[in-house]
């Protein structure tokens, strides 16, 4: 017997690629099966076979409890520590105590158990071989053979063992897949999981795209282009962003390639996909303007406070400029990162005028101006009273029509503005008082129950209502302490459920 089981452990350890070890534990494992089985009583048993000769024993067991222990569930299985030292002088709590018994022979039974069991050990060691083998590689384009389809997605054989699975959400909408087609996929997650797929992957994500013009553009792979942005519709089109890296390479038409071989085939790999190069430029708003192509800008206005830009074109380009529900416009702005408005130039040039009509009037009612210095100030860039009141005097002096007497009189009056309205906004708040109930909530202080009271919020109801963001946006405090001062307001409501 002590042959057959290395010769088992032998066979089975070069057909699967296994180590020993881990065949040998299952062998244990169906031994210790067996032997229970044969007794009939739920035991705890522990077979031990020497690695060098095949032979093995077997031993009964007990967990070991403290004798105060009221945790002792299955008498057959477990001893307290006053019966334990009886088997074992040595035992200690939350140890073993074992004694010899008789072994089975591994005869048909066992072998079979061991079977079973070595078939599974195999599964799982080689799904941890797969786990470690690719953990590392997240993010990394694979390739290999369709192994099946269903209305899940689709299973992947990556070669040794390993299985990636891509599900029908990453896969390119429409796209013709049968098994033993060829087809790439970027991994995006390992997980060790008992059964099912362990490698995800997707082939919409907009960094599968870049891998791709790695692959079929050289430059790209040597780093004298680099690929800095990138976003997709799948399926339909696409816009990746690019910068060449050597003044003698035209980073265009090096991912274009000659006659559009290039990006040809890596539209060819995603169903037809259309793909615009734009050209990066570090100016954001003549990056927007490239990335706007095949559309053409006629002007632009860039707001930094909202991060956003107002893009003009002829009305004739409008429908282009948008694209077909929207498609240009916002792969543009997930591109740049910028928030887009495309219009005609009519509409821009009216939406100006309208801009420019009310800050005119902002300027002439609270600085008391005529509208002619409304407008040298809208003209020289201003947009806000703080921006007269604050901006170094010099710029104001440097304006060819105002002198030094009519700037400080302007930031004068500015700054008299802007006091006033402090002042209102502090009266404001006194003349609504928040309810007790605000007042004594635990965590609450006046200043903030003041604060509060002044948008609305005067009793503990409303402080419950809101929402962690609301109270956040009335005043800036942590965004923990925000929400527990919430949940006390709350605490009511649940102790009236309770009582329900």
């Amino acid at each position: 017997m002590s042959k057959e089981i290395l010769m088992v452990v032998d066979a089975v350890s070069n057909e699967k690629g296994v180590e020993k070890d881990i065949i040998f534990e299952a062998i244990e494992a169906a031994l210790a099966s067996a032997t229970r089985r044969k007794h009939g009583e739920d035991i705890e048993v522990r077979v031990a076979i020497d690695r060098e000769t095949g032979e093995y024993d077997t031993f009964r067991r007990w967990l070991v409890f403290e004798d105060e222990s009221t945790e002792l569930e299955v008498p057959d299985r477990e001893l307290r520590m006053i019966d334990a030292v009886d088997v074992d002088e040595n035992a200690e709590p939350g140890g073993y105590v074992e004694v010899p018994m008789e072994s089975v022979e591994f005869g048909r039974i066992a072998a079979q158990t061991a079977k079973q069991v070595i078939v599974q050990k195999v599964r799982e060691a080689e799904r941890e071989q797969v786990v470690e083998e690719y953990t590392e590689r997240e993010g990394e384009m694979l390739s290999g053979l369709v192994k099946r389809v269903d209305r899940n997605g689709v299973y992947i054989d990556l070669g040794g063992n390993a299985e990636g699975f891509v599900s029908r959400e990453q896969m390119v909408p429409r796209e013709p897949v049968r098994p033993q087609d060829r087809i790439k996929a970027l991994l995006t997650e390992v997980r060790s999981e008992p059964r099912g797929p362990q490698l995800f992957m997707t082939r919409t994500s907009p960094q599968f795209l870049v891998e791709l013009f790695k692959i079929e553009v050289p430059e790209v792979g040597q780093g004298m282009i680099d690929i800095l942005g990138s976003a997709r519709d799948p399926g339909l089109r696409a816009k990746i962003a690019v910068r060449s890296n050597d003044s003698r390479i035209d980073a265009v038409g090096a991912c274009v390639g000659m006659r559009g071989s290039r990006v040809q085939a890596v539209s060819n790999e995603l169903a037809g996909e259309r793909v615009d190069i734009i050209l990066w430029d570090d100016n954001a708003a003549q990056f927007v303007i490239n990335a706007m192509s095949p559309a053409e800008v006629v002007s632009i206005v860039v707001d930094e406070d909202k991060h956003s830009m107002d893009i003009a074109v002829e009305e004739e380009k409008l429908s282009q400029a948008i694209g077909r529900g929207g498609q240009n416009i916002r792969l543009a702005s997930e591109l740049t990162g910028w928030e887009l408005n495309v219009m005609t130039a009519a509409d821009a040039d009216e939406k100006s005028e309208s801009e420019t009509r009310d800050l005119i009037e902002l300027f002439s009612k609270q600085l008391d101006v005529d509208a002619e210095v409304g407008l040298i100030l809208v003209q020289e860039g201003f947009s806000t009273i703080e921006e007269v009141a604050y901006v170094p005097a010099s710029e104001l002096v440097a304006i060819e029509e105002f002198d030094e007497d009519i700037v400080e009189e302007l930031r004068s009056r500015a700054r008299d503005v802007l006091l006033t309205q402090a002042i209102v906004k502090e009266e404001k708040i006194d003349e609504v008082e928040p309810a007790e109930d605000l007042l004594s909530l635990e965590g609450m202080n006046k200043g903030l129950a003041f604060l509060l009271a002044s948008k609305g919020v005067v009793t503990r109801e409303d402080l419950a209502e809101l929402a962690t963001d609301d109270l956040l946006e009335i005043n800036e405090m942590d965004a923990d302490d925000a929400a527990a001062l919430i949940m006390k307001a709350r605490a009511h409501w649940f102790e009236e459920e309770q009582q329900a």
